[in-house]
C-alpha cells in the first residue's frame, strides 16, 4: 500500500491571493521575512482580505534566510502572546518553514527540538491552530510538503525536518509575489525545484502519482526558468514556474528525496552555500552515481530531449550555464585548505541525514566523499 498526502485545498493561478477572503478564523499570526513582501504591497494585502472575512492578523517579521532554532523560539513567544487559530507563512521557503517549526513548538511547548527531529516523530497538529502557505520564491515547494529545515548555527548543521503532519492545510500559488525576485533567486530557487523534481524521480517512496508530477514539473522548468530569469516581470513564466515548484514539492514530499539533499544541507550549514546553487552543482553527478543502479533517468532524459542519464546530467549542466549558476564548488569560491579541513565532516553529516535513506543507491565506505570530491573539482563521477 502506498500514500499520496498534499494540502486540502491548493490555489494556483494569478491573483488568486484574494482567496484568503473566503478563509473561516478570528486571529492569524502572519510570518514573514525581509523586506520584499512589505514593499510588493503583500503583507497590506493579506491583512486586508483577512480583515474582510472577519479574521484579526498580527505580523512577525524578520525570518532570515536558512532560519535558525533562535529564530524559531523567538516565533513561538510570538505566538504563544497572540494565540492564533491561523498560521500564515508569507514569503521566501525561510518564512514558510520557519513557521511549520513555531506551529510545531506552539502546539506542543513541552517539545525540544531533538524530539522532532527523527522523521515522522511530530504529534497530531491542528489543536490550536491551521496552517496556510504563501510563497513569494519558486523552488522549495515547501507550501505543500512534509518537510521544513532549520539550522543550528552553532554546529553549523541544517535539520531537515519531516512529517506529513506539517503538510500545510492551504497552499495559494501565486505568481504575482515572484515579479521582484531577483535574477539569481530565481536560478537558484528555480534550480531547486528541478533537484527535488529529479530526486522524487528515483527516490525509494517513488509512484505513478509522484512520477507524473515530476514528468510535466521538469518539462516546465526547462521551459520556463530561462524566461523568468531573463525577464523577472514575465507573469505567465513566474506563474508557470510557481506551479511547477509546487508540483516537484507534491511529488517530494511523497516519493522523498536522496543525495543530492543530504550533501546540498551540509554545503548550505557549513560553507553558506545557497541551497538551490548546492543543488545545481551537485545534480549531475548525483545523476551520473544513482545511475549505476536504476535505468528510469532514461525515462526523464526523454523529457527534455535528450538521451540516457548522461544526457539529463549534460542537460542541466547546460542550463545552469545558461543561469549563470557555478558549476562547482570551487567556482563558489570555497578555500581549498577549509574545504579539505571541513570534508570529512561534511561527508559524515551526509551519510547521517535522513534523505540518504531513500536514496535509489546506497552510499558505501567513503562514496559521498568522492561525489563531494567530484564537485569540488569538476570531475565526472564514473563509480
Amino acid at each position: 500500500m502506498a500514500t499520496f498526502t498534499v494540502p486540502r485545498f491548493t490555489h494556483f493561478g494569478l491573483g488568486c491571493l484574494d482567496e484568503l477572503k473566503k478563509i473561516n478564523g478570528k486571529k492569524a499570526v502572519i510570518i514573514t521575512g525581509g523586506s520584499s513582501m512589505k514593499k510588493g504591497g503583500f503583507i497590506d494585502k493579506t491583512a486586508t482580505y483577512l480583515k474582510e472575512a472577519g479574521i484579526e492578523s498580527a505580523v512577525f517579521e524578520g525570518v532570515e534566510p536558512d532560519p535558525s532554532i533562535e529564530t524559531v523560539a523567538r516565533g513561538v513567544e510570538f505566538f504563544n502572546k497572540e494565540e492564533p487559530d491561523l498560521i500564515i507563512g508569507l514569503g521566501g521557503c525561510s518564512a514558510i518553514d520557519a513557521a511549520k517549526a513555531m506551529w510545531v513548538f506552539y502546539e506542543y511547548p513541552e517539545a525540544k527540538f531533538e524530539d522532532i527531529t527523527p522523521p515522522f516523530s511530530i504529534k497530531p497538529l491542528r489543536k490550536k491552530a491551521r496552517f496556510i502557505a504563501i510563497p513569494s520564491t519558486s523552488g522549495t515547494g515547501t507550501e505543500v510538503t512534509c518537510a521544513t529545515v532549520i539550522t543550528d548555527r552553532v554546529k553549523g548543521v541544517k535539520y531537515p525536518i519531516v512529517s506529513y503532519e506539517i503538510t500545510p492545510d492551504i497552499a495559494i500559488v501565486d505568481g504575482e509575489l515572484c515579479v521582484s525576485m531577483p535574477a539569481h533567486v530565481t536560478a537558484n530557487t528555480g534550480l531547486d525545484a528541478l533537484a527535488h523534481s529529479v530526486e522524487a524521480y528515483v527516490a525509494a517512496l517513488a509512484s505513478k502519482f509522484t512520477d507524473s508530477l515530476v514528468h510535466e514539473s521538469v518539462e516546465m522548468i526547462f521551459e520556463s526558468l530561462p524566461i523568468a530569469y531573463a525577464d523577472g516581470t514575465n507573469c505567465e513564466a513566474r506563474q508557470a514556474m510557481h506551479e511547477a515548484s509546487c508540483m516537484a514539492g507534491m511529488a517530494f514530499s511523497n516519493a522523498i528525496l536522496g543525495i543530492i539533499h543530504s550533501m546540498a544541507h551540509q554545503l548550505g550549514g557549513m560553507f553558506g552555500i545557497p541551497h538551490g546553487c548546492a543543488n545545481a552543482i551537485l545534480m549531475p553527478n548525483a545523476i551520473r552515481y544513482n545511475s549505476k543502479v536504476t535505468g528510469k533517468y532514461d525515462r526523464l532524459a526523454k523529457v527534455v530531449g535528450a538521451e540516457g542519464a548522461e544526457g539529463l546530467a549534460v542537460a542541466i549542466e547546460q542550463l545552469r550555464e545558461k543561469l549563470n549558476v557555478p558549476a562547482t564548488i570551487k567556482d563558489y569560491g570555497i578555500d581549498e585548505s577549509v574545504w579539505n579541513e571541513k570534508l570529512d565532516t561534511i561527508s559524515a553529516n551526509a551519510m547521517a541525514d535522513p534523505c540518504t535513506a531513500t536514496n535509489p543507491r546506497q552510499p558505501e565506505g567513503n562514496e559521498i566523499k568522492k561525489i563531494f570530491e567530484s564537485c569540488y573539482n569538476d570531475v565526472n563521477v564514473d563509480f
